[in-house]
């Protein structure tokens, strides 16, 4: 089966292009002019991947973001205006798992979904090596189940997106040893993708967040200053 791609913005042009684009990689496209309608369409078509535009009337991207974070892990790349530092910062915070500025060849935007899938395709194949030898990430109190897509802290599940789940699952394969951030990003981001590394520290943030809904002691990640992060070893 295709993978099914919603793509949200206001603009018809973009909308026509990026759909075609999307057609002729093979892929489902499901085009949407604005939050709601989206909303509304996502519910009633589930798709594998969303590209979301943040500034559009009705229900700006920003919002339907959040609405979308708070039942789902479906991955998102979301479209912003040139250099606009904030709405790229936000946007990761908020749980997207990437972003392109605009103006964007359609080429390079299908290339970025490509690399997006190729990692939860990573994620999901990885996971089934772990349950075939009847091992899933253990420590302590947080379990992190790649083939299911499924983490859980003190019994309680903890929804991640596919990028949390790659940091998350990088700093606790090895705990006590310190990633960089650079590290981080070669484990959470396809060689093809080009973030910063202040993108590491959203996503951090953001999976701390998480956990300390359900742990508000929750303290297991730990960052070094200039250095990066680790997970913190039982004591």
């Amino acid at each position: 089966m295709p993978a099914k791609i919603a793509v949200v913005d206001d603009d018809h042009n973009i909308l026509t292009s990026i759909g075609i684009a999307l057609e002729n990689e093979g892929f489902e496209a499901h085009t949407y002019k604005d939050g709601e309608q989206a909303l509304r369409g996502l519910r009633e078509n589930p798709v594998d991947l969303v590209v979301l535009d943040i500034k559009m009337p009705r229900m700006n991207g920003m919002e339907l973001l959040s609405r979308l974070r708070q039942k789902s892990s479906l991955p998102i790349i979301f479209l912003t205006s040139k250099d606009d530092e904030i709405d790229e910062l936000l946007g990761l915070k908020m749980g997207a798992d990437d972003y392109i500025t605009k103006p964007f060849s359609v080429r390079l935007l299908i290339e970025r979904i490509k690399a997006l899938l190729r990692r939860i395709d990573l994620l999901t194949a990885e996971g089934a090596e772990i349950d075939n030898s009847k091992e899933s990430i253990s420590r302590g109190d947080l379990m992190l189940d790649s083939a299911r897509h499924m983490c859980t802290w003190c019994g309680e599940s903890v929804s991640l997106t596919v990028t949390e789940f790659l940091i998350l699952s990088s700093l606790a394969k090895r705990p006590g040893h310190v990633r960089s951030r650079d590290q981080l990003l070669d484990a959470a981001y396809d060689e093809q993708t080009y973030v910063d590394d202040r993108t590491i520290d959203s996503h951090i943030k953001r999976i701390r967040k998480k956990f300390r809904i359900i742990d508000p002691n929750f303290a297991k990640i730990e960052t070094l200053y200039g250095i990066g992060y680790r997970y913190k070893e039982d004591t």
